[in-house]
């Protein structure tokens, strides 16, 4: 049974893996000269040692980057590959336009896709009756589609229309999908 030297101790690969080592004649047979006072004349067969070669890594299994030496290379900054996932619903922040208006036509398009619009009328400072009427037009919007509207302020300024599909529970005062999950 072969031992493993130092670097197949740490699962390295042997950089002097299939390295053949030749004694040179001349230190070979000076020495036997010394030690037998024979004469020179013998000439004795060079000896040749070969380390054994590692075992290749199977190249099928891994998927990654490999070595120059065919070993597999395990980068560590790597987290590996994310694929990137569109996400299919979004939080949308809507203000008027610059002529005071709320185009509730594409909201309505959003919110029955799944978004979750936030309406701010904060910019209507001063127009109390535009505001009124952005929020009856939200209302008859919102009337069509199915869905609610919930003001988050106290004066009714920030107005939240859920998508379809997302549950706002008007006791715990809790937005997304908990409660859907809790229930099933």
């Amino acid at each position: 049974m072969l031992m493993g030297n130092l670097w197949q101790f740490f699962g390295l690969p042997d950089p002097d893996a299939g390295v053949v080592t030749k004694i040179p004649e001349t230190q070979e047979r000076s020495a036997n000269q010394r030690l037998t006072n024979a004469p020179a004349e013998v000439e004795e067969p060079t000896i040749e040692v070969v380390q054994p070669q590692p075992i290749p890594v199977q190249t099928q299994v891994w998927n990654g980057p490999i070595t120059p030496d065919g070993e597999p290379f395990h980068d560590l900054a790597n987290h590996g590959i994310r694929v990137s996932i569109r996400p299919n619903r979004a939080l949308r922040y809507v203000k008027p336009d610059s002529k005071h208006r709320i185009h509730t036509r594409e909201i309505a398009q959003r919110v029955i896709q799944g978004d979750t619009v936030i309406v701010d009328l904060r910019t209507l400072v001063h127009m109390e009756s535009h505001q009124q009427a952005c929020r009856r037009e939200l209302r008859v919007m919102c009337e069509q589609t199915g869905v609610g509207v919930f003001a988050l302020d106290s004066e009714d300024k920030l107005l939240m229309v859920p998508g379809a599909d997302v549950v706002v529970d008007i006791e715990k005062h809790e937005l997304g999908l908990t409660r859907i999950l809790n229930v099933t």
